[in-house]
């Protein structure tokens, strides 16, 4: 994932360590180091992503607010 997206609402779809695999609409706050910082619009709350583990992503709303 790209810089591009902070500030932006992105749906991903997303493997745990686990392996399972859910879908998460979540606003991009930061990235860096290989991690996505970012708030989970349906379980409202902060979360960071491995960005390897994320399977697929596309853009919802290019702006926040």
């Amino acid at each position: 994932m790209s810089i591009k997206y902070i500030g932006c609402v992105v749906e991903i779809i997303y493997q745990a360590k686990s392996g399972q695999i859910t879908q998460r609409r979540i606003v991009v706050h930061a990235v860096s180091d290989g991690r996505v910082r970012g708030y989970d619009l349906v379980k409202r709350a902060p979360r960071v992503f491995d960005a390897r583990r994320i399977l697929a992503m596309q853009l919802v709303n290019r702006y926040v607010g």
